[in-house]
């Protein structure tokens, strides 16, 4: 996980995806390719995304019940995080904190992993 952010639902995904995108080219300057969902198809996020020299690349949803391209790794990371006690349910006030137990929870997994 290079990064997370959590806001407010009146905060559209597209105009929160431009600052994790960014804070992503800061972090970890290697990432070339990222896989969004159709949330992600406004021409700014194209423009943040060319600046970053990172490649978006919308997977469509086909019909049925398909695993689709990359799609099913995020998908697994929200199984994996609604595991855990913290996350399950929104208790948090403020996102930071939400922000805060995502990190712990992944930082968790990735040492489970690691030690196994």
């Amino acid at each position: 996980m290079i990064a997370v952010l959590v806001h407010s639902a009146n905060q559209a995904d597209s105009v929160a995806a431009q600052m994790v995108l960014a804070e992503t080219a800061l972090r970890e300057p290697s990432v070339s390719h990222v896989w969004t969902d159709q949330g992600y198809r406004g021409q700014r996020l194209q423009e943040v995304s060319a600046a970053c020299d990172v490649k978006l690349e919308v997977v469509t949803r086909t019909r049925g019940s398909v695993v689709e391209p990359r799609r099913w790794v995020v998908e697994r990371t929200f199984a994996w995080l609604g595991k855990q006690r913290r996350l399950s349910k929104d208790y948090e006030r403020l996102p930071q904190m939400s922000e805060c137990f995502i990190y712990q929870a992944m930082t968790a997994l990735m040492l489970r992993r690691l030690t196994a």
